[in-house]
């Protein structure tokens, strides 16, 4: 196992920029910034990073960044991710100036797909499937929406149809109880790297602390080595983050989302 500085040099120089945006509808680059619009009404905001920038300098991006998203109609909400080791002076208050507010910290965790590859036994009633379809794609969202206790299925629906359309090598996983989805997750193969992401996770309140979350993420380790990728990286929420240690892997840095809407 590389050390965690080995890991968080791979993650800045193979997971940053072209890695994380494979579905963007368009791409603008801004000095170091790549500002990103996704389908369904989504920017994004990333860059490996600032180029050792003064706090002027980011605050006049800050500023670019938004006006450059209010010129575009189409977009109604706008994630700058930030991440806890980047040198960023003025970034926090910056963002704040501008009508960003911050969202939760998570941690950046990295390991071998290997270590998760491994059998869970699943509550009796629950089964896990991959699923592609529209009708399958939507009810995950709506579980999502209950699960994170939010309000976009029909945006993340769009988003995720959208992305299996253009065949970006993105993977959605379910497991369900009697028929009805109470976890999901995303696989995302990161071309030209040995990393594979695990994103969106997510269970129903009533069903967590049944193993089905490590069921779900063994599932998505074990499609991930088929497809020849060896490391595994996911920004973990603080109930995520456990299982994740509990396998081997590293926290490497912090990330934390800061959210601007029309």
């Amino acid at each position: 196992m590389p050390t965690p500085a080995e890991l968080l040099h791979a993650y800045d120089t193979q997971l940053r920029t072209d890695a994380e945006t494979p579905s963007a509808i368009d791409v603008v680059v801004l000095g170091p910034l790549r500002l990103v619009t996704f389908a369904g009404g989504r920017g994004f905001v990333t860059y490996q990073d600032l180029a050792g920038a003064d706090e002027a300098t980011i605050r006049g991006w800050v500023a670019d960044v938004v006006e450059h998203f209010r010129a575009a109609p189409e977009v109604d909400r706008v994630e700058w991710k930030t991440r806890g080791h980047d040198r960023a002076p003025g970034l926090h208050d910056a963002l704040l100036a501008h009508g960003f507010e911050p969202d939760e910290t998570e941690s950046i965790m990295i390991g071998e797909a290997s270590r998760l590859d491994v059998d869970v036994p699943l509550p009796a009633g629950v089964s896990l499937r991959r699923v592609s379809g529209d009708h399958d794609v939507r009810a995950m969202a709506v579980m999502s929406d209950v699960a994170f206790g939010s309000s976009m299925a029909d945006e993340i629906a769009t988003a995720l149809l959208s992305r299996l359309e253009r065949a970006d090598g993105m993977e959605l996983w379910v497991a369900e109880a009697d028929g009805a989805m109470v976890s999901a997750g995303r696989l995302e193969p990161v071309p030209g790297t040995a990393f594979a992401g695990i994103w969106g996770g997510c269970t129903l309140p009533e069903w967590r602390g049944r193993g089905i979350y490590r069921a779900l993420t063994a599932a998505r380790a074990h499609s991930a080595l088929a497809a020849g990728k060896t490391l595994i990286h996911s920004d973990s929420t603080e109930y995520s983050r456990p299982i994740l240690e509990r396998y081997g892997f590293v926290k490497v840095s912090t990330t934390t989302p800061y959210e601007w809407r029309r």
